[in-house]
């Protein structure tokens, strides 16, 4: 064994410790490269494959996208002025993530400087203090918007926000004396708030927007996105403490809102919102509404409501306060509806306005049902039946027509549908289908019960009698030119009603109060009973539509008072006299001449109106 070894020799012994030391060196080798390849491929994915990971992960460190406000378009009368507007504020924000609260008593050294980039400023309590003096908020309101939004992440940590509004829509210079403290973590955001300079009056109509600038009601709501625009952004870099270092990114501008020209005459609705109020408070209603429209175009020159709301004041906005009643609500619309009933009748060609009605002495029997006239009259013209306002007479000349034809009339007049004026909620009435008449009903929905509109629907109806029997499409946008009309009637029918319904307010008639001073008037009064839980209660809703000047009209009014208890509940004596004043001054303002003596005016009889209807 001994001689075995020693053969060999010492420079073989030497080679084979050679092989050993290059076999750890590769082995070495090898493995480092291996790391390497490792390290490579992992940089090669998060760089080539992972990159929005990695940029997502810094953004949300270092870069924020600001947002910047559009203005929101204006909102303006025919004219130009403006009834919405919106003005630059001041909002305050806070940082939660860039700040600490101090324990009461402890003040942030004059020399603190952070450790690291991610520290939070120190914020003492006295700051607290002076900061919600300025916003007139209480420290502790203060603390807790700073600390509500704080999470827990998923190792218990505390996670809290980079964003949280301490109030909003300062005065420009409040907000100025707020940043004057120099509250660490605390900043301004530049927003616009709406105004609305006719506030109550307009209300209805404009509507109102959110704190965000979102439309909630009216044409806020309808043309949002019109007046909205579109805002534009800049993506910034911001240190820890929320200043901005640097942009990064090209600023894209807002696009501002479009300007809406509505077709509402401002002067026109200040004087309908001030006779309606008036009307309604004096009668102890529990509410009303006016429409005025062009009789040519079909533009809406004026819609009010009352009660009515401030928009400028949206915490306190009484829900009931914000019904559009003259659109959304429904009612049964009463005598009003005569003409539309006679005129389709007398379309076609069974009566003349000479034609002669027996009205039974004011009484008539469907069944068991019966239908009372107020005076009892006897045999009346139609004329008469319109002057005196006779359920009878209108009952018995609606009777001469086939169900389906007195339907056909009705609908071609828009009940039963929405007017499709564009604006939110309208309602479309009742009609409901002809084959389910009875005859006692379609009796009464000759003049106006069973049957349920909106005022709305019943001012757009009467565009018939003047504009030589055609009827336009509803809008509250300003026109360049009329829409084309449906024709309805015939101009002969149209004509021959007007001249009817100029009775109506000349003694004798049911209407006298709403007699205009240097102007012809054609209307029809209206006063029905609210139906309550299917019925009828001693309640009215009392009414007057008509139109002027009546040898060629240029303004329809529909007016309707809610359940007045202040004495009179009757169209005429109720609702005519805000006809009367609103139709007087709109005339005026709008430079139409007179067609009428100046002395045309005969003041009735004490409740003459009242008597006959």
């Amino acid at each position: 064994m001994n001689a075995r070894i020693s053969s060999v020799r010492p420079h073989q012994r030497h080679v084979h410790v050679l092989k050993l030391e290059r076999w750890r060196v590769w082995a070495i080798v090898t493995l480092l490269m291996a790391l390497f390849g490792v390290l490579l491929a992992r940089g090669l994915y998060l760089q080539a494959f992972n990159e929005s990971f990695l940029q997502s992960q810094g953004d949300a460190r270092y870069t924020r996208t600001l947002k910047l406000e559009a203005n929101r378009g204006m909102i303006t009368d025919r004219n130009g002025d403006p009834l919405a507007i919106s003005t630059p504020v001041q909002s305050i924000w806070c940082s939660p993530r860039g700040m600490t609260l101090l324990p009461p008593g402890q003040k942030r050294d004059d020399d603190w400087e952070p450790a690291n980039e991610k520290d939070p400023v120190p914020v003492s309590r006295a700051e607290v203090a002076s900061l919600g003096k300025a916003l007139g908020m209480t420290p502790t309101d203060i603390i807790g918007r700073i600390t509500a939004s704080t999470k827990k992440g998923p190792n218990g940590e505390d996670i809290r926000p980079d964003f949280v509004w301490l109030k909003r829509g300062m005065a420009p210079a409040d907000a100025k004396s707020v940043l004057a403290l120099n509250v660490p973590g605390v900043y301004a955001q530049t927003e616009y708030r709406r105004y609305y300079p006719a506030g109550e009056v307009m209300a209805h109509i404009i509507g109102f927007t959110n704190i965000d600038g979102k439309g909630q009601e009216g044409f806020e709501l309808t043309r949002d996105g019109m007046l909205a625009g579109k805002p534009g952004s800049r993506t910034v870099i911001r240190d820890r403490r929320g200043y901005i270092v640097e942009d990064i990114s090209t600023i894209v501008p807002p696009r501002d809102g479009e300007t809406l020209t509505l077709s509402i005459d401002k002067r026109i609705q200040y004087l309908a919102y001030r006779e309606l109020k008036a009307a309604v408070e004096a009668n102890k209603a529990v509410g009303g509404g006016i429409v005025v429209l062009d009789a040519h175009t079909g533009e809406v020159l004026a819609l009010a409501n009352a009660p009515s709301y401030n928009p400028n004041s949206r915490a306190r906005i009484d829900p009931a306060a914000r019904r559009n009643r003259a659109l959304t609500d429904i009612y049964e619309p009463g005598s009003v509806m005569k003409p539309i009933t006679i005129s389709a009748v007398m379309d076609s060609g069974k009566i003349t306005p000479s034609s002669r009605v027996d009205t039974f002495n004011g009484t008539m029997s469907i069944g068991p049902a019966t239908i009372h006239d107020t005076h009892h009259g006897g045999v009346l013209s139609i004329a008469q039946v319109i002057q005196q306002s006779s359920n009878v007479g209108a009952a018995r000349i609606s009777l001469m027509m086939p169900r389906e034809y007195m339907w056909n009339a009705y609908h071609n007049a828009g009940f039963g549908e929405v007017p499709h004026s564009g604006f939110p909620g309208e309602a479309g009435g009742i009609l409901r289908n002809w084959k389910n008449w009875r005859p006692i009903e379609q009796a009464t929905m000759a003049f106006g019960n069973g049957i349920s509109v909106s005022l709305m629907q019943m001012a757009r109806a009467y565009q018939m009698f003047a504009d030589g029997g055609q009827i336009h499409p509803i809008t509250f946008t300003k026109l360049v030119a009329p829409m084309p009309g449906k024709q309805v009637i015939t101009p002969q029918s149209a004509q021959a009603m007007r001249d009817m319904m100029e009775s109506v307010v000349q003694p004798g008639g049911t209407g006298v109060a709403a007699r205009v001073v240097g102007y012809r008037v054609a209307g029809k009064t209206g006063t029905s009973h609210k139906l309550e839980n299917g019925q009828y209660v001693n309640k009215y809703v009392a009414s007057f539509i008509g139109m002027a000047p009546a040898s060629d009209p240029r303004l329809i009014i529909a007016v309707m008072i809610d359940d007045p208890q202040g004495g009179k509940h009757f169209g005429g004596s109720v609702a005519g006299p805000v006809f009367s004043n609103v139709m007087a001054g709109s005339l005026r303002l709008l430079g139409v001449p007179p067609d009428a003596p100046t002395d045309n005016i005969l003041l009735p009889a004490p409740d003459e109106s009242d008597a006959r209807e």
